[in-house]
């Protein structure tokens, strides 16, 4: 009885020596959605800064997620739950991110995964952060047609449009939906491109920015918006 005792105390004494931002961390790599919300709140307790959680916490977690998935550590189930935990975390943050946003930028983005992909846990966390260095976002979603992305961008009148892919067979979409852009000579629309799946050479290929991360989106569109 008293190793059993002594068993449950001293996981929950190891448990209270981690640091708030392990525990967000952590959550996101263990997939559990559960937990991840006490671990912000407390994080958030701690005064840690919640851009400070996003860049240096989050990010990395679900980059670690994914690094676990790529080398075969972790199977879709895994990359699936450490995306909704990371999800979840993202959520809490949003409002706290916009309300001490910087100075704002009323550049408007067109934001959508390109049609066969049903994936958007990647555009969801990037729209965070483009949100948080105030531009303005219009998300179309996942599994968009080519026609319906350039079609709202002229109704809309946004320049700027993030494309986001997350297996090879719908890269092509990307593609489809730059050519689309080309053939109704519309040379003042500019694209960027992401995902998993996408890389510099296929961007550049296309004629589209290549955005390997979140950051790198931030970057694409500040360098579009200057060049407007």
């Amino acid at each position: 009885a008293a190793k059993s005792r002594r068993e449950k105390i001293l996981p929950a004494a190891a448990e209270a020596a981690i640091s708030p931002e392990k525990k967000v961390y952590r959550a996101v790599l263990d997939g559990n959605a559960e937990a991840i919300g006490a671990a912000v709140a407390q994080a958030l307790e701690a005064k840690i800064q919640p851009m400070h959680l996003l860049e240096n916490v989050l990010i990395p977690a679900i980059n670690e997620v994914g690094e676990k998935y790529e080398k075969k550590e972790y199977f879709l189930p895994q990359l699936i739950s450490g995306a909704e935990a990371m999800q979840t975390a993202a959520k809490l943050l949003e409002p706290l991110l916009t309300d001490t946003a910087a100075k704002p930028n009323r550049t408007r983005i067109l934001f959508a995964t390109v049609r066969g992909d049903i994936h958007d846990i990647g555009k969801n966390i990037v729209i965070v952060m483009l949100k948080n260095y105030g531009f303005d976002v219009l998300d179309l979603g996942k599994d968009v047609p080519p026609e319906v992305i350039i079609d709202t961008a002229v109704r809309e009148k946004i320049k700027i449009i993030a494309l986001s892919a997350l297996m090879t067979t719908t890269m092509k979409s990307m593609r489809e939906t730059v050519e689309l852009a080309k053939k109704r000579h519309l040379e003042d629309l500019h694209f960027s491109v992401g995902g998993a799946v996408v890389e510099g050479t296929f961007a550049r290929e296309i004629g589209a920015h290549y955005a390997a991360d979140p950051m790198a989106t931030i970057r694409a569109a500040r360098e579009i918006t200057a060049l407007q």
